[in-house]
């Protein structure tokens, strides 16, 4: 594989970093700004809206940059807002910091995706994609848990300022690592929204909306389930926390080399197992040896299908390759947004700390049905294929005179 995956790894590294080290640090910050819990909740929110904002918009507005120089602006923008994250003084300013360090997220592994497919053969598009998603799933098991250990022994602020750190290394890697772009041509307005025109680009979307809600509706709530169910304490759950990383980091590296060879097959199965896990994990919560192991096992399937569904987008919307994948991670923080609800939900309906896994599998087989659907049209002859067909099986004018 290209040492440039290593510079978009390392990037991915940090974005994830940012992404969920808030919440671990959320009483913490809450604290020293003097506001409530329910108030620093904006921390997180307002982060994700900066995602599912600027994914479409950034990527739009640079459509006709090189995406060497789009990489390398957003990880300018992405150290910046942390930066400001680190140093805002109060709560409406680090609202808006975290807001703007959300901006870059979605733009750079939409393009990240677009870049890290074409260093590679195509047969091998999603074992690269995977490789710097990797850096995501790695966030999860260092980044996180350090940055929050980092942040409660010295300071939330400096949390922040390590996340701005790796910002800084990762645009030098980038700009040392990743070779230049050629500048997209052709390339409008129109011509890229006509992608989203396409039936098979919405249901792409859909397996991400309901496919990932499922895993974040389990996800949001399973601190509580892990020490008021399973009956670990605080410090083991932030080992299973990173056990559930390692999970997502092995799914995606054997999810990207299974796509290569079937994407759909890939996506049916990691999804269809992801349901299976979730509900498994309703019995095996009350199960301190059972537990752990499905952790492991929701991270893996869940995680195991993003390849799949990144190269899929990139098969799709070939015109706009950069805004469909970009979009994706627009997506991607709707699901999290949905599962975060629905788990909310059936939990202040009193159906018990378990029950956002239960709902967790409804989603993901939900999400499993729209994958159907995309895989079923790919296999309708198209509408144009038809006609060539039928027009070919007529008989010529010479044939009829004759």
């Amino acid at each position: 594989m290209p040492i440039a995956l290593l510079a978009l790894a390392i990037a991915a590294f940090g974005i994830g970093t940012t992404e969920f080290v808030m919440m671990g640090l959320l009483p913490d910050v809450a604290t020293d700004l003097q506001v409530s819990i329910p108030d620093a909740g904006g921390y997180i929110s307002l982060y994700a809206l900066g995602v599912v904002i600027g994914a479409p918009l950034l990527t739009m507005l640079g459509m006709r940059t090189r995406r060497k120089a789009m990489l390398l602006g957003m990880l300018v923008l992405f150290t910046v807002g942390n930066l400001f994250s680190a140093f805002a003084p109060t709560h409406e300013l680090l609202l808006t910091a975290r807001f703007v360090a959300g901006l870059p997220h979605g733009v750079f592994f939409g393009v990240g995706a677009v870049v890290a497919a074409s260093l590679v053969a195509t047969d091998k598009r999603a074992q690269a994609i995977s490789m710097m998603f990797i850096g995501l799933t790695v966030a999860n098991i260092v980044g996180v848990p350090f940055g929050t250990m980092l942040g409660q022994a010295l300071g939330w602020r400096w949390a922040f300022g390590l996340v701005a750190v790796i910002g800084v290394i990762a645009l030098a890697a980038v700009a040392a690592l990743v070779p230049s772009q050629p500048k997209p041509t052709d390339v409008s307005l129109r011509g890229e929204l006509r992608a989203f025109r396409r039936p098979q680009v919405w249901l792409a979307f859909a397996v991400v909306v309901f496919g990932f809600a499922a895993i974040f509706s389990f996800y949001s709530y399973i601190k509580p389930v892990l020490t008021d169910v399973t009956g670990y304490t605080p410090t083991a759950v932030t080992g299973l926390l990173a056990l559930f990383g390692v999970g997502m980091t092995a799914g995606t590296a054997v999810g990207g080399r299974l796509a290569d060879r079937a994407p759909m097959k890939t996506l049916y199965v990691f999804i269809g197992a992801l349901a299976g896990s979730l509900l498994l994990f309703v019995v095996t919560a009350h199960s301190m040896v059972l537990a752990p192991i499905t952790v492991f096992l929701i991270g893996a399937t869940g995680f195991a299908a993003i390849p799949s569904i990144q190269a899929r987008i990139l098969d799709q919307a070939k015109e706009a390759p950069a805004l469909g994948s970009a979009s994706i991670q627009s997506t991607f923080n709707i699901a999290n947004s949905l599962g975060a609800y629905l788990g909310g939900v059936v939990l202040a309906a009193g159906f018990g700390l378990t029950a956002p896994s239960w709902i967790g599998a409804v989603l993901a087989l939900v999400g499993l049905a729209f994958a159907l659907v995309s895989g079923w049209l790919d296999r309708q002859p198209r509408r144009d294929e038809v006609v060539v067909s039928h027009r070919a099986a007529q008989p010529t004018e010479a044939a009829d005179i004759s």
